[in-house]
Protein backbone atom coordinates (compact mmCIF):
# COMPACT_ATOMS: atom_id res chain seq x y z
CA UNK A 1 0.00 0.00 0.00
CA UNK A 2 2.80 2.50 1.10
CA UNK A 3 4.27 1.68 -2.32
CA UNK A 4 1.32 2.37 -4.41
CA UNK A 5 1.12 5.74 -2.34
CA UNK A 6 5.05 6.57 -2.88
CA UNK A 7 4.77 5.39 -6.63
CA UNK A 8 1.84 7.99 -7.57
CA UNK A 9 3.48 10.66 -5.35
CA UNK A 10 6.34 10.70 -7.78
CA UNK A 11 4.33 10.53 -10.44
CA UNK A 12 2.44 13.62 -9.12
CA UNK A 13 5.25 15.47 -8.24
CA UNK A 14 7.05 14.49 -11.59
CA UNK A 15 3.59 15.98 -13.32
CA UNK A 16 3.85 19.04 -11.59
CA UNK A 17 7.84 19.46 -12.68
CA UNK A 18 6.53 18.80 -16.18
CA UNK A 19 3.39 21.67 -15.80
CA UNK A 20 5.94 24.36 -14.33
CA UNK A 21 7.92 23.91 -18.06
CA UNK A 22 4.57 24.43 -19.66
CA UNK A 23 2.75 27.05 -17.97
CA UNK A 24 5.87 29.24 -16.64
CA UNK A 25 8.26 29.00 -19.87
CA UNK A 26 6.55 27.63 -22.80
CA UNK A 27 2.89 29.63 -22.58
CA UNK A 28 4.05 32.88 -22.10
CA UNK A 29 6.89 33.14 -24.94
CA UNK A 30 4.43 30.71 -26.98
CA UNK A 31 6.70 28.20 -27.67
CA UNK A 32 4.97 24.91 -29.09
CA UNK A 33 7.45 22.29 -28.48
CA UNK A 34 5.93 19.44 -28.85
CA UNK A 35 3.39 17.19 -27.60
CA UNK A 36 -0.04 18.03 -25.99
CA UNK A 37 1.14 21.03 -24.30
CA UNK A 38 2.45 22.48 -27.83
CA UNK A 39 -0.65 21.63 -29.34
CA UNK A 40 -2.42 23.56 -26.45
CA UNK A 41 -0.58 26.71 -26.87
CA UNK A 42 -1.30 26.81 -30.59
CA UNK A 43 -4.65 26.20 -29.91
CA UNK A 44 -5.02 28.34 -27.05
CA UNK A 45 -3.59 31.12 -29.86
CA UNK A 46 -6.53 30.82 -31.90
CA UNK A 47 -9.21 30.28 -29.48
CA UNK A 48 -8.44 32.10 -26.56
CA UNK A 49 -11.33 31.63 -24.60
CA UNK A 50 -10.04 28.62 -23.81
CA UNK A 51 -7.26 27.68 -21.55
CA UNK A 52 -4.21 26.21 -22.18
CA UNK A 53 -4.61 23.76 -19.40
CA UNK A 54 -8.22 22.81 -20.62
CA UNK A 55 -7.29 21.98 -24.00
CA UNK A 56 -4.56 19.86 -22.59
CA UNK A 57 -7.50 18.21 -20.46
CA UNK A 58 -9.27 17.91 -23.47
CA UNK A 59 -7.00 17.03 -25.91
CA UNK A 60 -6.06 14.24 -23.57
CA UNK A 61 -9.90 12.78 -22.99
CA UNK A 62 -9.76 12.54 -26.63
CA UNK A 63 -6.50 10.97 -27.13
CA UNK A 64 -7.29 8.44 -24.66
CA UNK A 65 -10.05 7.49 -26.45
CA UNK A 66 -8.36 7.22 -29.92
CA UNK A 67 -6.04 5.25 -28.23
CA UNK A 68 -8.15 2.91 -27.07
CA UNK A 69 -10.08 2.44 -30.21
CA UNK A 70 -7.39 1.72 -32.40
CA UNK A 71 -5.01 0.08 -29.77
CA UNK A 72 -7.05 -1.37 -26.88
CA UNK A 73 -7.20 -0.82 -23.15
CA UNK A 74 -2.64 -0.75 -23.57
CA UNK A 75 -2.36 2.44 -21.32
CA UNK A 76 -1.56 1.38 -18.09
CA UNK A 77 -4.01 3.03 -14.51
CA UNK A 78 -0.25 5.06 -14.12
CA UNK A 79 -0.03 6.52 -17.52
CA UNK A 80 -3.60 7.65 -17.57
CA UNK A 81 -3.17 9.26 -14.04
CA UNK A 82 0.07 11.23 -15.08
CA UNK A 83 -1.65 12.65 -18.72
CA UNK A 84 -4.33 13.80 -16.71
CA UNK A 85 -2.54 15.48 -13.36
CA UNK A 86 -0.71 17.42 -15.83
CA UNK A 87 -3.37 18.38 -17.30
CA UNK A 88 -5.09 19.75 -14.05
CA UNK A 89 -1.48 20.78 -12.71
CA UNK A 90 -1.21 23.44 -15.78
CA UNK A 91 -5.35 24.21 -15.24
CA UNK A 92 -4.93 24.77 -11.95
CA UNK A 93 -1.34 27.17 -12.27
CA UNK A 94 -3.28 28.90 -14.75
CA UNK A 95 -6.17 29.20 -12.45
CA UNK A 96 -4.08 30.41 -9.40
CA UNK A 97 -0.64 31.63 -10.29
CA UNK A 98 -1.55 33.45 -13.77
CA UNK A 99 1.18 34.36 -15.62
CA UNK A 100 0.42 37.20 -17.93
CA UNK A 101 4.19 38.10 -19.66
CA UNK A 102 7.51 36.36 -19.75
CA UNK A 103 10.01 36.37 -17.10
CA UNK A 104 13.07 37.69 -19.31
CA UNK A 105 13.00 38.81 -22.97
CA UNK A 106 15.68 35.89 -23.16
CA UNK A 107 13.77 33.60 -24.30
CA UNK A 108 16.50 30.47 -25.14
CA UNK A 109 17.79 31.11 -21.25
CA UNK A 110 13.75 30.48 -19.95
CA UNK A 111 13.85 27.53 -22.49
CA UNK A 112 16.81 25.81 -21.28
CA UNK A 113 15.99 26.17 -17.14
CA UNK A 114 12.15 24.89 -17.93
CA UNK A 115 13.22 21.99 -19.95
CA UNK A 116 15.98 21.21 -17.40
CA UNK A 117 13.07 21.62 -14.75
CA UNK A 118 10.04 19.29 -16.90
CA UNK A 119 13.00 16.86 -17.48
CA UNK A 120 13.73 16.12 -13.99
CA UNK A 121 9.52 15.82 -13.63
CA UNK A 122 9.82 13.29 -16.82
CA UNK A 123 12.35 11.42 -15.63
CA UNK A 124 10.31 10.92 -12.27
CA UNK A 125 7.14 9.71 -13.99
CA UNK A 126 8.92 7.33 -16.23
CA UNK A 127 10.93 6.17 -13.19
CA UNK A 128 7.63 5.08 -12.17
CA UNK A 129 7.23 2.84 -15.71
CA UNK A 130 4.06 5.59 -16.94
CA UNK A 131 4.20 8.21 -19.50
CA UNK A 132 2.34 11.35 -19.38
CA UNK A 133 0.57 9.98 -22.64
CA UNK A 134 -0.33 12.38 -25.43
CA UNK A 135 1.27 12.38 -28.69
CA UNK A 136 2.74 9.08 -27.49
CA UNK A 137 -0.35 7.54 -28.23
CA UNK A 138 -0.38 8.68 -31.90
CA UNK A 139 3.03 7.53 -32.09
CA UNK A 140 1.88 3.69 -30.53
CA UNK A 141 -0.86 3.92 -33.65
CA UNK A 142 1.76 5.17 -36.25
CA UNK A 143 3.92 2.00 -34.97
CA UNK A 144 1.05 -0.60 -35.57
CA UNK A 145 -0.61 0.47 -38.45
CA UNK A 146 2.52 1.79 -40.81
CA UNK A 147 5.21 -0.19 -38.71
CA UNK A 148 6.96 3.05 -37.94
CA UNK A 149 9.40 3.45 -35.14
CA UNK A 150 7.65 4.69 -32.24
CA UNK A 151 10.69 7.26 -31.20
CA UNK A 152 10.93 8.15 -34.88
CA UNK A 153 6.65 9.07 -34.87
CA UNK A 154 6.61 11.04 -31.72
CA UNK A 155 9.80 13.01 -33.26
CA UNK A 156 7.54 14.14 -36.19
CA UNK A 157 4.36 14.40 -34.23
CA UNK A 158 6.40 17.35 -32.04
CA UNK A 159 8.17 18.54 -35.47
CA UNK A 160 5.15 18.96 -36.85
CA UNK A 161 3.93 20.81 -34.08
CA UNK A 162 6.36 23.19 -33.70
CA UNK A 163 6.72 23.77 -37.11
CA UNK A 164 2.83 24.95 -37.27
CA UNK A 165 3.90 27.34 -34.53
CA UNK A 166 6.22 29.15 -37.45
CA UNK A 167 2.70 30.02 -39.28
CA UNK A 168 1.48 31.54 -35.73
CA UNK A 169 3.77 33.20 -34.24
CA UNK A 170 6.56 33.74 -36.83
CA UNK A 171 10.19 32.36 -37.75
CA UNK A 172 12.14 33.52 -34.50
CA UNK A 173 9.52 31.71 -32.02
CA UNK A 174 9.00 28.59 -34.51
CA UNK A 175 12.85 28.21 -34.66
CA UNK A 176 12.87 28.24 -30.83
CA UNK A 177 10.48 25.83 -30.80
CA UNK A 178 11.75 23.16 -32.86
CA UNK A 179 14.85 23.98 -30.96
CA UNK A 180 13.23 23.24 -27.42
CA UNK A 181 11.90 19.67 -29.28
CA UNK A 182 15.69 18.97 -29.92
CA UNK A 183 16.67 20.06 -26.38
CA UNK A 184 13.45 17.78 -24.96
CA UNK A 185 15.12 14.65 -26.28
CA UNK A 186 18.85 15.68 -25.15
CA UNK A 187 17.90 16.11 -21.76
CA UNK A 188 14.71 13.51 -20.92
CA UNK A 189 17.49 11.18 -22.13
CA UNK A 190 20.37 12.35 -20.13
CA UNK A 191 17.93 12.35 -17.06
CA UNK A 192 16.55 9.04 -17.78
CA UNK A 193 20.17 7.61 -17.79
CA UNK A 194 21.00 9.35 -14.64
CA UNK A 195 17.69 7.54 -12.97
CA UNK A 196 18.58 4.31 -14.24
CA UNK A 197 22.45 4.65 -14.06
CA UNK A 198 23.90 0.81 -13.76
CA UNK A 199 27.23 -0.53 -12.32
CA UNK A 200 28.94 -3.39 -13.34
CA UNK A 201 30.98 -4.56 -9.74
CA UNK A 202 33.99 -7.22 -10.03
CA UNK A 203 35.40 -7.59 -6.41
CA UNK A 204 38.30 -10.09 -5.53
CA UNK A 205 38.42 -10.79 -1.61
CA UNK A 206 39.46 -13.34 0.12
CA UNK A 207 36.28 -13.32 1.48
CA UNK A 208 34.02 -13.58 -1.25
CA UNK A 209 31.70 -16.53 0.45
CA UNK A 210 30.61 -13.39 2.79
CA UNK A 211 30.44 -10.75 -0.23
CA UNK A 212 28.39 -13.10 -1.86
CA UNK A 213 26.20 -13.91 0.56
CA UNK A 214 25.46 -10.12 1.48
CA UNK A 215 24.51 -9.22 -2.54
CA UNK A 216 22.18 -12.59 -2.84
CA UNK A 217 20.46 -12.31 1.01
CA UNK A 218 20.96 -8.25 1.59
CA UNK A 219 20.70 -6.74 -1.13
CA UNK A 220 18.53 -9.02 -3.16
CA UNK A 221 20.43 -8.87 -6.38
CA UNK A 222 22.45 -11.85 -8.66
CA UNK A 223 26.26 -12.48 -8.65
CA UNK A 224 28.33 -14.81 -11.29
CA UNK A 225 31.14 -16.55 -9.28
CA UNK A 226 34.05 -17.28 -11.58
CA UNK A 227 37.81 -18.60 -10.69
CA UNK A 228 40.91 -16.07 -11.68
CA UNK A 229 44.98 -16.67 -11.21
CA UNK A 230 46.88 -13.39 -9.93
CA UNK A 231 50.15 -12.93 -12.56
CA UNK A 232 52.48 -12.78 -9.77
CA UNK A 233 51.90 -15.65 -7.40
CA UNK A 234 49.62 -17.56 -9.40
CA UNK A 235 47.31 -18.11 -6.47
CA UNK A 236 43.32 -18.96 -7.43
CA UNK A 237 40.80 -16.43 -6.12
CA UNK A 238 37.38 -16.37 -6.80
CA UNK A 239 35.62 -13.16 -8.87
CA UNK A 240 32.12 -11.79 -7.77
CA UNK A 241 30.50 -10.09 -10.93
CA UNK A 242 27.43 -7.82 -10.11
CA UNK A 243 25.04 -5.54 -11.80
CA UNK A 244 24.01 -2.85 -9.38
CA UNK A 245 22.39 0.92 -9.17
CA UNK A 246 23.71 3.57 -7.11
CA UNK A 247 22.29 2.99 -3.27
CA UNK A 248 23.07 -0.98 -3.52
CA UNK A 249 26.38 0.21 -4.61
CA UNK A 250 26.89 2.07 -1.83
CA UNK A 251 26.01 -0.30 0.70
CA UNK A 252 28.30 -3.12 -0.96
CA UNK A 253 30.92 -0.85 -1.23
CA UNK A 254 30.65 -0.42 3.07
CA UNK A 255 29.93 -3.78 3.55
CA UNK A 256 33.17 -4.75 1.66
CA UNK A 257 35.19 -2.41 3.56
CA UNK A 258 34.12 -3.92 6.38
CA UNK A 259 35.12 -7.45 6.31
CA UNK A 260 38.12 -7.14 3.59
CA UNK A 261 39.82 -3.50 3.42
CA UNK A 262 42.47 -5.35 0.91
CA UNK A 263 39.48 -6.35 -1.13
CA UNK A 264 40.51 -5.51 -4.79
CA UNK A 265 36.98 -3.46 -6.51
CA UNK A 266 36.40 -2.08 -10.24
CA UNK A 267 33.27 0.15 -10.50
CA UNK A 268 32.53 0.06 -14.59
CA UNK A 269 29.49 2.54 -15.71
CA UNK A 270 26.87 0.73 -18.20
CA UNK A 271 25.55 2.35 -21.05
CA UNK A 272 23.01 -0.70 -21.62
CA UNK A 273 21.65 -4.02 -20.15
CA UNK A 274 19.43 -7.01 -21.98
CA UNK A 275 18.20 -10.12 -20.88
CA UNK A 276 16.89 -11.50 -17.59
CA UNK A 277 15.56 -8.64 -14.79
CA UNK A 278 16.43 -5.88 -17.47
CA UNK A 279 15.45 -4.21 -20.67
CA UNK A 280 13.58 -6.99 -22.69
CA UNK A 281 15.59 -8.17 -25.65
CA UNK A 282 12.01 -8.02 -27.83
Amino acid sequence: MLHHIKTYLLITLGALGVATHVHFFLSPNSLATGGVSGLSILMNHLVPDFSVGMFMIILNAVLLLVGILFLGPKFGVKTIYASFALSLAVWAFERFIPVTEPFSQDILIQLIIGQCIAAAGMGLVFHQKASTGGTDIIAMILNKYFSMEVGKAVLISDISIALFSVALFGPEIGMYAIFGVILNGLVIDYTLQTFEAKKEIVIISKESEMIRAFIVEEIGKGATIHTARGAFTSDEKEVITTILGRKDLLKLKKHVGAVDQKAFITVHSMKEILGQDFKSLA
